[in-house]
């Protein structure tokens, strides 16, 4: 699986805005996740992983890539709706990714065209599907799309990042704008940093959130 490529130029230019960003940078070293460049699997993907554990998540997409082999609009609609449940997800799961496999195969939903929209626009799009969120969308587009300046408000992990970085017990939407305005257009690099952040990658490092908060 390809990774997200970081572009040394993007690591410079955060690194000359932000000089707690660039500490941590330097302390870190290289970050990688992982893409997927097929939007359509990656949809799919994301739908499937909804509100249950990685290891489940993990489990049940092994079994999709097992029976379907590659994962397209064709081979979806190919199964039954029991068939789809019988890999391990609920109807409602089978019913948003039917719908996402239809729109694709008649061409109401273009996957392709979607590439050449700005980020507002995909967002509109992709958040208008069924069990896709604004939250899902912006993780599409970064690590499908691979857009580069893609920083969102509804991470529950990126927000623990910015605290922990900036020493914040929180950040509200008027703080995060402030830092996501600091980051661009290399937003994507940022917020796999805080990521990495959030994840304890620097020992010692704390979240200064007041006990209770998320």
């Amino acid at each position: 699986m390809p990774c997200f490529f970081i572009d040394p130029g993007a690591v410079a230019h955060l690194g000359a805005r932000d000089p707690a960003l660039r500490a941590a940078m330097e302390q870190i070293g290289p970050v990688q996740r992982e893409v997927e460049p097929d939007l359509f699997a990656a949809l799919v993907n994301s739908i499937v992983g909804q509100q249950i554990s990685t290891k489940a998540h993990v489990t049940i997409w092994g079994r999709f890539r097992d029976r379907l082999g590659a994962v397209t609009p064709d081979t979806v609609l190919a199964l039954t709706d029991e068939e789809l449940q019988a890999l391990g997800i609920s109807f409602r799961k089978v019913s948003y990714i039917k719908n996402i496999a239809a729109r694709a195969a008649d061409g109401r939903l273009d996957l392709d065209a979607l590439r050449l929209q700005p980020d507002g626009e995909v967002c509109r799009a992709l958040s208008s599907l069924g069990g896709v969120g604004v939250w899902t969308a912006e993780m599409l587009m970064l690590f499908s799309m691979e857009r580069p300046d893609i920083v969102s408000f509804g991470d529950l992990a990126l927000l623990r990042g910015m605290r922990m970085l900036y020493h914040h017990r929180s950040i509200d939407r008027k703080r995060f704008d402030v830092y996501r305005r600091r980051y661009s257009p290399y937003g994507s690099t940022a917020s796999l940093y805080l990521w990495a952040i959030a994840g304890g990658a620097i020992p010692g490092m704390r979240d200064y959130a007041p006990k209770g908060q998320k």
